[in-house]
């Protein structure tokens, strides 16, 4: 095909000049247009005192949603509807109705990708940007999860009161699993695990749409904003030799679908009560994802209860027709689509050709009518049709309301608590702040706060770069960039070497950039670009002591060279930080936080590079082996859930388990146990039943103490293991997390709750969950506890 379609995750301009583009647009939305500033006004409404349409039933606010848009639809016009199925969505004057634009992003605070957020032009020219995804979730904390979320929903909202803001469905979060090392857009996700995934998709979007944090809490009647849980499913990989994520055709086992691929959407819906889910350009077992009624519909609204919309990603219909060939005309892949579930697309395409396929008889009106109803019902329940929405819960947001001190210092916290130390030689790490006379600073990363975002960025509030958070440590501060740019083609190799020999510090900020992983950008190598590592080794050979090195990257690196080299003494990988980045690295090179992250994706040596992105298997097999920490059987850089402390903490499991005899009863009560074709006998999760499997769950605790010397948070994994890894179970599988903050010699026991169909299930080939009979084994950090099932 011709140009490159816009995507649902970065404009056409940015993708095809990512360093150029995204630097340009930083440096106009920072000190101001160029261009007539649009004064701020009221935002587009319906049904208010002066609506032709105040008195009919759509403007009731006592009815339910869905009725409401029912009867909108059924005033429309059959050409009034298909104008309706694009991003760009026109007005119905005669009825009110105001214009709108769907596609938004919310990624790490409030973005400037989409069509529908304005921040070069009105009051307000920025908004918190908060790290990016991959580093947030090292964090391993719900609460900040959910409370990033409802900062973002509040800046986005208070935008839309501004009338800066054209839509508030904000097309995030990107709960797709982190399965390849080498994927461009895997600093967007949670990781590689679908349990993180999971519960991160859900707590970010009960905060995006303004729910309470309790998973078992409703929707609010008014929605803050509404989410969309991107990309289903099976979705990552972009572009890797050749292949495109445009045309690829993955092959995905059930049991890989099952287990790990569609759990993260699930939880979206399930419990995040999430209002949208987008559907992915990969065709999955050969049929489009957009074109998937066993998907879109069959699980997505039927099994999982979605009350909302399905969106396509940004041209994913017209690529169905260009570059999948799924159906011979555009008239026929837009009726695949409708009629397996889509609601709307980002782009034009179903616009144009809708009306063609009725006409042509492969389309029928209550097609388009239902999806229709169903965008209608999403902006109902965003209160668009309540009159004017400064009278709403949500009018009395403002300008006051975005980078507020709050959310600011949630930046900042979010940052500290992501931060992930890999390294500390021989105790090189905390700094003592005034022992530290004179640092050099080296590296490209250390200076730019394009480094600092990742994708998908709105422009920072209140940036500070890992320069300026040193040069609030040490008064005598010397920096050299080193290299051009993160590709590192040229190096000023002798010249860092002398400026490391004569100084009492040497810091290097070396990694990646958006020129190496991004959005249509996969990697081919997982070292370091270019001359990057012999530029850190000859920096560390001629400092008087120990370097440190701070890793700015989206993906893992292998970074063995640096494991092994006792002159460089510690190492911190800090992700794409956010606008507080800067700041919380200082803090925790000087001690002032004690560092706490956990690797939430496995870092694996470059001969990894070797298997095909394209297979995508998750479990070993043969010469294959494997992906994730759940089934890789091979070498690592540092596994999942890796990170060191400058404390020694301690961590024991204990379980509150119901005995086996009541729990075999109960279980063959349930579902009965069934002869299974693989290794043992097992139990059908789904012929148990929610009451039994309620009646199965137990309580647990994991006592920690902090045995100094510094106070500090720990995160607590609890992981089960079956007794053998045969028959595609997992090597292990993390079943729940917490992170506590303790005082030097401070205890604490973290409850929590084990449920059995939950967290000591597996799925089999056939893609059903079962819980076998016999042991299974609880691991907390080096101590193990075994529980049993049907004994």
């Amino acid at each position: 095909m011709g140009a490159a379609p816009a995507s649902s995750s970065s404009s056409f301009r940015i993708r095809n000049y990512p360093g150029m583009a995204e630097l340009l647009a930083l440096l106009l939305l920072l000190l101001g247009s160029s261009s007539a500033v649009v004064e701020a006004g009221a935002p587009p409404f319906s049904c208010g005192p002066s609506s032709p349409s105040k008195a009919l039933p759509f403007c009731n606010t006592k009815l339910p949603a869905a009725q409401r848009a029912a009867d909108l639809v059924s005033r429309m016009t059959p050409a009034e509807k298909v104008a309706q199925l694009g991003d760009i969505a026109p007005g119905v004057p005669r009825l009110g109705v105001p214009g709108y634009k769907w596609w938004n992003e919310a990624l790490h605070g409030v973005a400037i990708s989409g069509k529908g957020i304005h921040l070069d032009q009105g009051a307000v020219r920025a908004a918190t940007s908060f790290p990016q995804v991959l580093l947030t979730a090292a964090a391993f904390n719900d609460n900040l999860w959910f409370r990033i979320g409802q900062a973002t929903g509040k800046e986005a909202r208070a935008l839309y009161n501004l009338g800066q803001a054209e839509g508030l469905t904000m097309w995030s979060p990107n709960v797709n699993i982190f399965r390849d090392p080498r994927w461009g857009r895997g600093q967007e996700t949670p990781g590689e695990d679908p349990a993180v995934a999971s519960r991160y998709g859900a707590a970010f979007v009960r905060g995006l749409q303004g729910s309470p944090s309790n998973a078992k809490a409703a929707a609010p009647p008014v929605l803050q904003t509404s989410a969309c849980c991107k990309h289903a499913t099976a979705y990552d990989l972009e572009d890797w030799k050749g292949v495109s994520r445009y045309s690829f055709k993955a092959t995905v086992t059930a049991q890989d679908l099952a287990d790990t691929f569609n759990p993260p959407f699930r939880s979206c819906v399930v419990d995040g009560k999430a209002s949208c889910v987008m559907c992915a350009y990969t065709s999955v077992n050969g049929v489009p994802s957009c074109a998937n009624a066993d998907l879109l519909t069959k699980t997505f609204r039927s099994s999982w209860g979605l009350d909302g919309y399905v969106a396509a990603d940004c041209d994913a219909v017209a690529i169905m027709k260009a570059s999948q060939f799924y159906r011979p005309t555009a008239e026929d892949t837009v009726a695949a689509t409708l009629k397996a579930g889509l609601d709307i697309d980002c782009g034009p395409y179903i616009q144009q050709y809708a009306t063609s396929a009725i006409q042509k008889g492969k389309l029928a009106q209550q097609d388009v009518d239902k999806a229709v109803k169903n965008l209608f019902t999403t902006r109902m329940r965003l209160g668009h049709f309540d009159g004017d929405p400064k009278t709403g819960p949500y009018g009395g947001l403002g300008a006051a309301h975005i980078c507020t001190a709050e959310h600011k210092n949630l930046a900042l916290e979010a940052a500290l608590d992501g931060i992930v130390l890999l390294k500390n030689g021989a105790g090189v790490l905390p700094l003592k702040r005034g022992a530290v006379a004179s640092a050099a600073v080296i590296g490209h990363n250390a200076n730019d706060v394009l480094a600092l975002l990742g994708n998908y960025w709105g422009p920072p509030c209140a940036p500070t770069t890992p320069l300026q958070g040193i040069q609030g440590y040490v008064k005598t501060v010397k920096f050299l960039a080193g290299c051009n740019s993160a590709a590192c083609n040229a190096a000023a190799t002798p010249q860092a070497a002398a400026l490391a020999a004569s100084s009492d510090a040497v810091i290097l900020f070396m990694g990646l950039s958006q020129n190496q992983e991004s959005e249509g950008k996969d990697r081919t190598s997982l070292l370091l670009p270019g001359n990057q590592q012999s530029l850190i080794t000859a920096v560390a050979a001629a400092s008087k002591r120990p370097v440190i090195l701070v890793l700015l990257t989206g993906g893992p690196v292998d970074i063995t060279f640096a494991q092994s080299n006792p002159k460089i003494g510690a190492i911190l990988w800090a992700g794409y930080p956010g606008q507080a980045g800067g700041l919380a690295i200082a803090k925790i090179l000087f001690g002032e936080k004690n560092p706490s992250g956990k690797l939430p994706v496995t870092w694996y040596p470059e001969e990894y590079t070797k298997i095909p992105m394209t297979d995508m298997r998750m479990r070993a097999a043969g010469g294959y082996p494997g992906r994730s920490y759940r089934f890789y059987n091979g070498k690592t850089v540092y596994k999942f859930g890796f990170g060191l402390s400058y404390s020694k903490f301690s961590q024991r499991l204990h379980t509150g388990r119901k005995n086996p005899a009541h729990n075999t009863s109960l279980l063959a009560a349930g579902g009965g146990m069934m002869a299974t074709t693989e290794d043992r006998a097992s139990y059908y999760v789904d012929g148990i039943g929610d009451e039994v499997c309620e009646q199965l769950k137990f309580p647990a605790v994991v006592k920690v103490k902090n045995h100094g010397p510094m106070d500090g948070k720990h995160t607590a994994l609890v992981f089960l293991r079956w007794p053998n890894a045969t028959d595609g179970r997992p090597a292990r599988q993390l079943v729940w997390f917490q992170s506590q903050h303790l005082k030097v010699g401070e205890k604490a026991n973290l409850r929590f709750e084990l449920s059995p169909c939950e967290h000591f299930s597996r799925v089999r080939r056939d893609g059903r969950r079962v819980i076998d009979k016999g042991s299974h084994f609880l691991k907390v950090g080096k101590h193990e506890v075994e529980i049993g099932f049907g004994a």
